[in-house]
């Protein structure tokens, strides 16, 4: 009866986890104050600003599962696009752009 009792509740688990979407999926507030949604788009996740003077510019596009993800990001002020990664830590998400790998500004982002 034990044993039944700890299957059922690893494939409670196991399924949760499964219908779940992806970590860095959901609305954040940058750094500057500002609320970016992540959200799937085609193979990737895309990354739209929702509110500030750049409410509703893509300023992303990111593959990756679990917590790791690449791709590009754009600075809105200079339109700008960078060689970008991001790490999702909880409720934090750590996004990385680089200029051939070797000039980098890194920000957090937190989930609301």
């Amino acid at each position: 009866m034990k044993r039944m009792t700890i299957l059922a509740a690893a494939l409670v688990i196991l399924g949760g986890s499964a219908l779940a979407g992806e970590a860095i999926e959901g609305n954040w507030k940058t750094a500057s104050g500002e609320t970016a949604a992540i959200a799937p788009c085609g193979s990737a996740f895309c990354v739209t600003l929702k509110t500030g003077k750049h409410a509703g510019k893509q300023i992303g596009k990111m593959s990756g599962t679990g917590n790791s993800y690449s791709g590009d990001i754009t600075d809105p002020a200079n339109d700008k696009t960078y060689s970008g990664s991001g790490t999702v830590s909880g409720n934090s998400l750590s996004m990385k752009g680089c200029v051939l790998k070797v000039l980098c500004k890194s920000q957090t982002w937190t989930r609301l």
